[in-house]
């Protein structure tokens, strides 16, 4: 029980802040957690860097599905959700290396 007070009252206090993490934006720095901040500062800043998160997300999110379904199609299914998330870290991580460099001086 004190437990789940404790997080309610962090989740207060991050409301009360202004911010709340975004999910996708979370999964992003779970799959790239040495630029975490680049990541959220970005996702704050740019819609479509924001959308490209959730793409990423929400495909993790259905690889994990597939992996735990029972279904005929199992395999062909996570053979392609395997290939857009590692498609889309390619792309986040290219995204990233092209705004660190359009910020040297």
């Amino acid at each position: 029980m004190l437990a789940m007070m404790g997080q309610r009252t962090r989740a207060a206090r991050t409301r009360q802040r202004g911010y709340a993490m975004h999910y996708a934006v979370q999964a992003v720095i779970a799959r790239f957690p040495d630029r975490g901040h680049a990541i959220e500062e970005l996702a704050q800043t740019d819609e479509e860097f924001l959308s490209l998160c959730e793409d990423f997300a929400e495909a993790e999110a259905a690889l994990a599905r597939w992996e735990r379904s029972s279904s005929s199609v199992r395999e062909a299914r996570c053979t392609e959700y395997r290939d857009m998330v590692r498609e889309l870290a390619v792309e986040i991580e290219a995204e990233l290396d092209r705004r660190k460099g359009s910020e040297l001086p």
